[in-house]
């Protein structure tokens, strides 16, 4: 389920968060952050995949209330979706990448297949 894993944040700071890397990760296909901010970002971003493709207003609107820019629901839309359109989940993959240098958190990239 998604949006289960605290990661030292408040509720508030842990949603803008959220949105933000769904956001950026819809916009341009991989980031690179620590394997448990990486899981939470790819269930919400299979959440919203599998969400527009069905094309209605009612999942826009939905869509538009999480993602934080206009031009990226717009792309999710017309170019991300239909690319899913005969997938049923398995949007995105993980690939971890090691520790990072300073705190030794464990790394990933996080990529739209």
């Amino acid at each position: 389920m998604p949006g289960t894993r605290k990661l030292g944040r408040t509720s508030e700071h842990r949603t803008a968060m959220l949105r933000a890397m769904v956001t950026f990760l819809l916009e341009n296909g991989k980031i690179e952050t620590t394997v448990t901010r990486a899981k939470e970002v790819r269930a919400m971003t299979e959440k919203y995949i599998t969400l527009a493709k069905n094309d209605s207003l009612t999942s826009k609107r939905q869509a538009m209330a999480f993602i934080t820019k206009e031009s990226v629901v717009k792309k999710l839309y017309t170019e991300i979706a239909p690319k899913y359109a005969e997938v049923t989940g398995g949007y995105c993959r993980i690939t971890k990448t090691g520790p990072r240098r300073g705190d030794a958190a464990e790394m990933a990239i996080i990529e739209l297949v």
